[in-house]
């Protein structure tokens, strides 16, 4: 259809002309509300960019295989863009020497490098430490 047409048609109906393919010969158009499409759009995107807090539970007598395992797993959901609850629990006496905890917290710390904010830093909140990470935006 001549493109006189189709903008006669366009502001007959009170909508927009928007071309939808402009890289094919000859290339495509379509009749629509452009606001309320624009609209619709922002929304997609919006529902795409929630993140999710995804939780890892540690102890802190963790040996080291596991911890790499555990890291592996944090990298992974940070790449993904969802935050990163680490949570450490203490039973029995383990919750007397709090900084055994606070040693694996750094370990952790120091082999994420670089990919991360620290929303929440490690803290201890009766028998067990928690700390919140972020993707970097």
């Amino acid at each position: 259809m001549p493109l006189a047409d189709a903008l006669k048609i366009a502001n007959d109906r009170g909508l927009d002309l928007v071309e939808v393919a402009p890289n094919v010969k000859p290339p495509v158009c379509k009749i629509l509300d452009f606001g309320k499409y624009r609209y619709q759009l922002s929304k997609r995107q919006a529902q795409k960019k929630t993140a999710e807090i995804k939780e890892i539970k540690i102890r802190p007598q963790i040996t080291e295989h596991d911890l790499g395992l555990k890291v592996k797993n944090i990298r992974r959901f940070l790449d993904e863009g969802d935050k990163a609850k680490i949570t450490m629990f203490f039973r029995g006496r383990e919750i007397i020497r709090p900084e055994y905890g606070m040693k694996v917290f750094e370990k952790i710390l120091n082999t994420l490098t670089g990919k991360f904010n620290i929303e929440q830093s490690p803290r201890l909140e009766g028998n067990h430490i928690t700390m919140i990470l972020t993707p970097k935006q």
